[in-house]
């Protein structure tokens, strides 16, 4: 459960912020890229974890890099072969994750130090950390931002007969950056022992 909520990667250890502003506009594109980051993180963890005997300590970031850079390669053209749509949506902040602060921290703090197994799961669990403020940020986002959830209609056009404006704000990404906020306001005031003194 840490990575999910005691330890989560942007809520607690406020890591891969940039991600959250650009891809959240829509509910689809945010649940693809947080997969996306959820299968690169357990397996560059899990690949790291593999090699940290024989990674010389000098070269050991560039390493890391190598791997990243070719497993979202590979799901780059994973995406442009089977969800071209949404592989335009998220355009170059696909190839981003390299840069994703998460990858390098859980590379750094947990795939050096422990074996595959567990660096894989760790992957995931900090993968889907991630992801899950991704969706809520988006849910909200595209309901009030544009009256949609998935491309379709959720809110009745009674409702904009009734005089109901969608808020325009929602689709910009100061306001991806202020749910954020409010995200990690709401998640510290529930879990008091992450509260500083």
């Amino acid at each position: 459960m840490g990575p999910l909520s005691q330890d989560n990667p942007i809520t607690v250890q406020v890591l891969g912020i940039c991600s959250a502003l650009a891809v959240t506009a829509k509910l689809e594109p945010a649940i693809v890229m947080g997969l996306s980051v959820t299968i690169i993180l357990a397996f560059s963890n899990a690949i790291i974890s593999v090699l940290r005997n024989m990674i010389p300590n000098r070269i050991r970031i560039i390493v890391q890099l190598v791997v990243i850079a070719a497993l979202v390669t590979v799901v780059n053209e994973i995406l442009k072969a089977y969800a071209y749509d949404v592989s335009v949506q998220l355009s170059v902040y696909t190839g981003l994750i390299i840069t994703n602060c998460i990858l390098m921290g859980r590379l750094e703090a947990f795939a050096m130090a422990n074996k595959p197994w567990e660096s894989f799961v760790d992957g995931i669990g900090n993968g889907l950390g991630y992801a899950w403020i991704l969706v809520v940020v988006a849910f909200f986002r595209e309901l009030l931002g544009a009256g949609t959830l998935f491309g379709f209609k959720v809110i009745p056009q009674s409702f904009y007969d009734a005089g109901y404006v969608n808020n325009g704000l929602m689709v910009m990404p100061p306001m991806a950056l202020i749910l954020v906020a409010v995200i990690i306001w709401v998640h510290r005031s529930v879990n008091k022992d992450l509260q500083e003194k």
